[in-house]
């Protein structure tokens, strides 16, 4: 008797099938009825212009900007001219012996810091690109305990916060010993706002759900209970405007690969309030190099920090990913961050809209909130078979993501999408439902 592979044989079948449901989604992209009305707001769209900065494949709606933002256009030919002139023709020269020339490496932190500075709402000087944003958010909580009054020795969170926050505040407190943190629901924060809270730490959007928190109402809490505040702005960066030094935040953390657009692993920017960096040594840094020394060249054993929030930046700066995301925010130029989150908003309501008959033909359950003020730049839906539903329209070109347990995700970047993207996507994302159906 011949023996069969029946498990062979089933990924055999299988991938036929799976090509056929790619080009049911992919023949629903590309020919979905854009309705009148949303042609008329692409047409009007102020932003409209910005699309064609940024490199977007065909046959594909990318609507996942808030994990890897789409590749501006100016970026490739400026990491071809870091690496073939500044690195392979004036090699060392570019840290600054060459600034007349336009080379100077050692102050790239500070001109990528002066870009995101507006995004955010802070002072340049306020704000420091380097590392990762974990690391960024250990020096930064670090700073906030150190400054905090004796005998407070608990960080405050949301109990559903981003894993990576959660996991470096218990690093952080595993290594210091004697600290505590403190998860709790964020509708209830101003009920734990105790006098034994040293800082808060929430995300300002949700990266699962997409609510906005109201970080100046909390921010006003937290200073009045006597706590510090950090900010994760993951999911609010380059989305829509942010206002750290309005609200009163302490500090804040931030990626710049997601709404920024920097590329993968993009370095991570922090901002810490100049209120905390008027002395000399106002705000402790627990991750202490040469780079963010006051005269790194002195070579002095001592540390000093330098002025400003570039005492946070350790080591030598990552010229290539710093140049790529210096090139990637150069597509902020001229945009009114109040029209970027007027667009936001437009799109996730029509998206939101027109999604309506599908959650009641199919088990979606929205859970991002319809309200503005409470909603990022992002729009989920729970599913019982979300991980399977999103292969599938990853497969057919709609591109979003999974997040456990149930949730699919769809984000949005004003600077490059339009209202006709978001028809065709719900599109394909009909086209799925029903083939699984």
């Amino acid at each position: 008797m011949t023996n069969i592979d029946v498990t062979n044989t089933d990924a055999q079948t299988a991938q036929p099938q799976a090509s056929s449901l790619h080009a049911r989604i992919g023949a629903a992209l590309t020919g979905a009825a854009i309705p009148a009305d949303l042609l008329d707001l692409d047409a009007r769209d102020p932003l409209a212009r910005k699309r064609e900065e940024f490199t977007l494949p065909g046959g594909v709606v990318y609507l996942d900007g808030n994990s890897l933002g789409a590749l501006p256009r100016a970026v490739p030919e400026r990491l071809q001219q870091v690496a073939a002139q500044e690195w392979g023709d004036a090699l060392i020269r570019s840290w600054g012996a060459g600034a007349d020339q336009g080379l100077d490496w050692m102050n790239l932190p500070d001109r990528v810091a002066a870009k995101i500075a507006p995004l955010i709402g802070a002072l340049p000087h306020e704000v420091a690109v380097t590392d990762t944003t974990g690391v960024n958010t250990f020096k930064v909580l670090a700073a906030a305990l150190k400054l905090a009054p004796a005998g407070r020795r608990v960080i405050l969170t949301d109990a559903e916060n981003f894993p990576t926050d959660l996991y470096i505040a218990q690093g952080l407190l595993d290594l210091l010993g004697g600290y505590e943190l403190r998860r709790v629901n964020p509708d209830a924060l101003s009920e734990h706002l105790t006098a034994d809270v040293a800082a808060l730490l929430l995300t300002e959007v949700d990266y699962r759900t997409g609510r906005r928190l109201d970080m100046a109402a909390i921010t006003a809490q937290a200073r009045a209970a006597g706590v510090l505040t950090v900010w994760d702005l993951a999911h609010s960066a380059g989305a829509f405007p942010v206002d750290l030094r309005s609200a009163g935040a302490d500090f804040a953390v931030g990626c710049g690969y997601k709404f920024l657009n920097g590329g993968p692993g993009a370095p991570s920017f922090l901002f810490a309030s100049e209120r905390h960096l008027g002395a000399v040594n106002a705000a402790p840094v627990a991750i202490s190099g040469w780079m963010g020394h006051a005269d790194p060249f002195e070579m002095d054993r001592a540390f000093t920090p330098a002025p400003g929030a570039r005492r946070f930046v350790p080591g030598t700066p990552m010229v290539l990913s710093l140049s790529a995301l210096d090139s990637a925010l150069n597509v902020f130029a001229g945009v009114d961050l109040h029209a970027l989150r007027a667009k936001s908003l437009s799109l996730t309501d029509t998206f939101i809209r027109l999604m309506e008959p599908l959650c009641a033909r199919f088990p979606l359950t929205l859970v991002t909130p319809q309200e503005h003020a409470r909603r990022g730049s992002q729009v989920s839906y729970r599913h019982p078979q979300a991980r399977e539903v999103m292969a599938d329209l990853i497969g057919g070109g709609v591109i979003g993501d999974y997040r456990t347990p149930d949730i699919l995700r769809f984000g949005f970047t004003p600077l490059y999408h339009s209202h006709a993207d978001v028809a065709r996507a719900v599109a394909g994302v009909q086209a799925a439902l029903e083939a699984r159906a």
